[in-house]
């Protein structure tokens, strides 16, 4: 019987390596996966090289691994906003490294990962220093930059419901980078707050297959505070 279901966060983290690549979910606060962020903080993997859209904010989710100085490097597009200041320090202190990427190649980069894509060019980029030291084309009388897939070795996503094959469907914009980032990784672990029986799910309402979910992990649900306002996580 298939049954992707582990009984904690810390369970589906406990063989998280050092110096692992983790992508995470989220975009800002919508869709952070802090249960399991925390578990990787308990867990004690270092050298960490982080994939997601931003480097964190405030005191929770990345912004807290970065504080407890477990990370190596960030790749993101986002790395400065007005809460982000522990990168910040680490980053003018050297302590922590950054690959910029501009949002679309970013998402780009990580649905060619899992759609078995080896490169890709596109104009996002061309001549600017994000560009430095790539193979530029024209193609079709456009200059374009080629591009390398992003693969990780856990991809940490947050979804509203699943079963125990491992389907999930999202709430709203916490949808995000989750589904691209599922099929990128050698292991997914997605939590959620809802377990349902097999079939109860619309198939027109999963968005990520259960083929690309190998850890299943049930948390409440929480009330969390960021960016002025106030949400059901």
């Amino acid at each position: 019987m298939i049954d992707k279901r582990v009984a904690s966060a810390a369970q589906a983290l406990a063989d998280v390596p050092d110096g692992a690549t983790v992508m995470i979910g989220g975009f800002g606060t919508a869709g952070l996966p802090d249960d399991l962020t925390d578990a990787l903080i308990e867990q004690g993997a270092r050298e960490l090289v982080i994939v997601n859209n931003n480097a964190g904010n405030g005191e929770r989710g990345i912004a807290a691994l970065l504080a407890a100085g477990r990370v190596r490097k960030v790749i993101c597009s986002f790395p400065r906003q007005a809460d982000s200041h522990h990168f910040d320090r680490l980053y003018r202190e050297g302590k922590v490294a950054l690959e910029l990427v501009p949002q679309g190649n970013l998402a780009e980069r990580i649905r060619a990962a899992g759609a078995g894509i080896g490169a890709f060019f596109t104009p996002t980029g061309y001549g600017t220093e994000l560009a430095r030291g790539k193979e530029v084309r024209e193609i079709d009388g456009r200059m374009q930059v080629l591009e390398y897939p992003i693969h990780a070795d856990y991809a940490l996503i947050k979804a509203e419901r699943g079963d125990r094959w491992g389907n999930l469907s999202y709430r709203m914009t916490a949808r995000n980078f989750g589904p691209i980032m599922a099929a990128a990784a050698r292991i997914t672990v997605a939590t959620v707050h809802e377990v349902v029986e097999l079939g109860a799910l619309d198939p027109e309402a999963v968005v990520t297959p259960g083929l690309f979910v190998q850890r299943l992990v049930q948390v409440p649900r929480r009330s969390t505070q960021g960016a002025g306002f106030k949400t059901a996580a």
